[in-house]
C-alpha cells in the first residue's frame, strides 16, 4: 500500500493507493467475493500508466490496517472506467462499497473526467441497486458476455455523467 497517498474517510476507514505488492491480497478479496474472479495476473496487469488502484482499509487492533476491498480505474481522455470494484464479504453490507464508488467518482471528477462508465452481470442485483442509487444509467447490454455457471448471462453497460456544478 502507497502511504504517501492515502486519504481519512472517518476514523476507521481510509482511501489509499494500491501498488503491486498488494496484488496478492487483491486476489484473495477478488476470489471470495466474485463467482468469476479476475486472476493474479489480469490484476497485476491494472498497474500501468492509464490506471489507478484505490484501496479501502480499515483500522485494526494496535493501529493495523486490513484491506477490505478495492477499485480498479481505467482512464483514457475524459472517461473512466471502472474495471472492478471488489469488498470483501464480511465487510459487505456496512455501506463501505458506496463509500467507495463515491471516491472513484471524486477521483473521475478531479482528473478532468466527464463520464464514469462500467459493465456489471446481470445477475449481481445488489451491485445493480448500488449503481443505480448512485446515478448510474443503462447504457446497453452485451449479450451473452460473461461467463456463469449454466452457461452466458448478460452484461449491463451503465454511465454516470459528471456535471460542473
Amino acid at each position: 500500500m502507497n502511504i504517501q497517498y492515502s486519504k481519512i474517510l472517518n476514523p476507521q476507514l481510509t482511501l489509499v493507493r494500491l501498488e503491486q505488492t498488494d496484488v496478492p491480497q487483491m486476489a484473495s478479496i477478488e476470489a471470495s467475493a466474485h463467482s468469476h474472479p479476475m486472476s493474479e495476473g489480469n490484476l497485476a496487469d491494472c498497474f500501468g500508466a492509464l490506471y489507478r488502484v484505490y484501496g479501502l482499509t480499515l483500522a485494526g487492533e494496535m493501529s493495523a490496517e486490513t484491506l477490505i476491498g478495492f477499485a480498479i480505474i481505467q482512464q483514457i481522455l475524459d472517461e473512466v472506467t471502472l474495471m472492478d470494484i471488489c469488498l470483501a464479504p464480511e465487510h459487505q453490507g456496512y455501506g463501505y462499497g458506496k463509500l467507495l464508488l463515491s471516491e472513484v467518482i471524486e477521483a473521475a471528477k478531479n482528473s478532468g473526467a466527464v463520464v464514469v462508465m462500467l459493465e456489471v452481470r446481470e445477475s449481481n442485483l445488489a451491485a445493480r441497486a448500488l449503481y443505480q442509487k448512485m446515478g448510474f444509467t443503462e447504457s446497453g447490454r452485451r449479450k451473452g458476455y460473461y461467463s456463469a455457471d449454466d452457461g452466458r448471462e448478460d452484461a449491463i453497460l451503465m454511465d454516470f455523467a459528471i456535471t460542473s456544478e
